[in-house]
């Protein structure tokens, strides 16, 4: 009983009270009656130097119970157009290998794709979103709207291809990502090989440096980044070190020279008329950051990117 009826949505009582899930969603790992599903996969064991994001779903939950109901810049109401829920994390039972964890990873999505269920996923590091694309773009390659201060088309380091600066060399390769579909935007940060990116350009993605998104601007990039992407099925893949430290310090590599946050939710909400079948925010790393801002900025663009999905998901029904 409540002396206030809109307190019967759990959604908009006091943000200090009921347990912290994504988005104040329900949460229902049985996966039934879902559209949505808000996923945590809190693994980092593709990390090549600073571990943390493992850490990144649960205070991701915890920050993002300071996001309402609305997004007020677009009038979107995610949880008015589709049933949103969190459906549990996707974590490892064996997270020592990590090729045996992806395979673990790659398991929880493919009963997620088979609820019909359109995930939007809190990470981890960015060696996830390979597994995912094995059990989301297992019928028909994906394109990819990527945000990141790197390209992630690397290849061997200390001895394993499967690292988070690798995935999507990775996913072209096993034909799950169509890189002529695929923009990247905000590569910036200083190299030991001028060449590191090398498989980006030869397969045919796009690739905006940093130094041409501040002279395109962010409407001009997402502009560039539709008529890249077309109709199909797109994925969005945001790394929060795409941004500038100060706005993301908690995070494992990050690039000084980045965008903004507000720049960031405009190119975001910029891809609400794609064909969305998903996205993930990835890389935060909460031991780097004590204050939790980084945390709340993972937060805010996940329900910037579930916003947009969504609607995409609203307008195919």
């Amino acid at each position: 009983m409540t002396d206030y009826p809109e307190f019967l949505d759990p959604i908009v009582r006091p943000r200090y009270t009921g347990l912290p899930t994504f988005l104040r969603a329900p949460y229902r790992e049985d996966m039934r009656d879902v559209d949505v599903g808000l996923v945590g996969v809190p693994f980092d064991g593709g990390v090549t130097n600073r571990t943390g994001a493992r850490h990144g779903p649960r205070e991701i939950r915890n920050q993002s119970s300071l996001i309402r109901r609305m997004n007020q810049a677009t009038g979107v109401s995610p949880h008015d157009l589709c049933r949103v829920a969190d459906i549990g994390d996707a974590w490892v039972q064996k997270p020592f290998t990590l090729e045996g964890s992806h395979r673990e990873i790659e398991d929880f999505y493919h009963r997620v794709t088979a609820a019909g269920i359109v995930p939007v996923s809190a990470g981890g590091d960015h060696s996830i979103t390979l597994p995912i694309f094995r059990a989301l773009a297992a019928k028909e390659p994906v394109g990819m709207v990527h945000f990141d201060a790197h390209c992630d088309t690397g290849d061997d380091y200390l001895g394993s291809r499967f690292h988070h600066g690798a995935p999507f060399s990775r996913a072209v390769e096993e034909g799950l990502l169509d890189p002529k579909r695929t923009i990247q935007i905000g590569i910036r940060g200083s190299l030991n090989d001028p060449d590191v990116w090398k498989f980006s350009h030869d397969a045919g993605m796009r690739v905006i440096y940093i130094e041409e998104y501040f002279e395109m601007g962010p409407k001009a990039v997402i502009e560039e980044a539709k008529r890249i992407v077309g109709d199909g099925p797109t994925y969005i893949s945001f790394d929060v070190d795409a941004l500038d430290p100060v706005y993301a310090p908690g995070t494992g590599t990050p690039e000084v020279g980045g965008y903004s946050t507000l720049e960031a939710q405009i190119m975001i909400r910029g891809l609400s008329e794609l064909n969305l079948v998903g996205g993930d925010v990835v890389e935060v790393a909460p031991p780097f950051d004590p204050s939790g801002n980084t945390a709340l900025v993972g937060a805010t663009m996940m329900f910037e990117i579930l916003c947009v999905v969504a609607d995409a998901v609203s307008r195919r029904r």
